[in-house]
């Protein structure tokens, strides 16, 4: 199966539907008046269509197992066809057209068989996806273009050149998925003064500015206390996603002190040193943290 684990949850929902297209009148009255020998039609196709939303990853070898928390059948008869309408939701990291199309193909394939001892020419057709909302697809298009971001990574070590910088490289990496310009890239020692400088001046060109390094817990570590006084509005909201991501992948990612506020109107974030603290920091507000910059317009 595909990788969801860096995905977020979000709020999915997706429509399908089918057509069942009878041969006769007769058989669209026997519907309507519940004299099916196998029983309600409606009922028990809507029955099985449930059991197949639930089910559609023990069908579908690559579908992932998934809170299924609403799901709603209607029918429509016109003419001599029924067409079948069916709703799902879920509150989860991946999407359910998969799942909305199973159930509206079990609920056809259902009436088919209540229906063939009194008609033997139905047919199926036109299963298809209707609408589906949620994910990254559906915010496309919703942020500002041409953002531009500067990356300052704060280590001593690493601009002594002891060590190589993964984790910024990350950063840069993660912005230009989402389309961002990374239009400045510095590695600079940990000190209080360069930081909250590097934060001022960057801060004039750039809507974004990210700080990698210095989160920790130890006396080095030192980039919120130089960025929280000159940030003109925290965003606790961005902190608290970063958190509660991390710590759902990585216990020890209780102890970041990974913040977030505005200055100059350009955002400023502080994310881990780590090469997997930055990168699952980025996974946890990108692209969604982008709609800032058309609040703060």
């Amino acid at each position: 199966m595909v990788d969801i684990t860096h995905k977020i949850k979000s709020l999915r929902v997706a429509v399908a539907e089918a057509l069942v297209k009878v041969s006769k009148q007769e058989t669209i009255d026997a519907i309507k008046n519940n004299t099916v020998p196998k029983g309600n039609v409606f009922d028990m196709a809507k029955t099985a269509g449930l059991f197949a939303v639930k089910n559609t990853h023990t069908t579908i070898p690559d579908c992932h197992p998934l809170p299924i928390e609403y799901t709603a059948v209607a029918y429509e008869i016109e003419g001599l066809t029924v067409k079948i309408t069916i709703t799902v939701k879920t509150v989860y990291k991946t999407g359910v057209e998969v799942e909305a199309m199973h159930g509206a193909s079990v609920i056809a394939l259902t009436m088919y068989d209540m229906l063939k001892p009194i008609d033997k020419q139905i047919e199926i057709g036109n299963i298809r996806l209707v609408e589906k909302k949620g994910g990254k697809s559906s915010y496309k298009g919703r942020y500002r273009d041409n953002l531009k971001a500067a990356v300052i990574v704060c280590s001593d070590a690493i601009a002594k050149g002891k060590k190589a910088d993964t984790a910024g490289q990350a950063i840069v990496d993660k912005l230009k998925t989402n389309d961002v310009e990374v239009a400045s890239y510095e590695i600079i020692s940990d000190d209080i003064e360069s930081i909250r400088n590097k934060a001022t001046e960057y801060s004039q060109n750039n809507e974004l500015v990210i700080f990698c390094g210095g989160t920790g817990l130890t006396s080095r570590d030192i980039t919120p206390e130089a960025l929280e006084p000159i940030l003109e509005r925290r965003v606790p909201g961005i902190e608290e996603a970063i958190r509660s991501y991390g710590q759902e992948r990585m216990p020890y990612a209780m102890i970041s002190r990974s913040i977030a506020g505005t200055i100059n109107g350009s955002l400023v974030l502080a994310l881990p040193g780590s090469t997997n603290g930055a990168s699952e920091s980025m996974d946890a507000i990108f692209p969604y943290v982008l709609h800032i910059f058309k609040v703060l317009r």
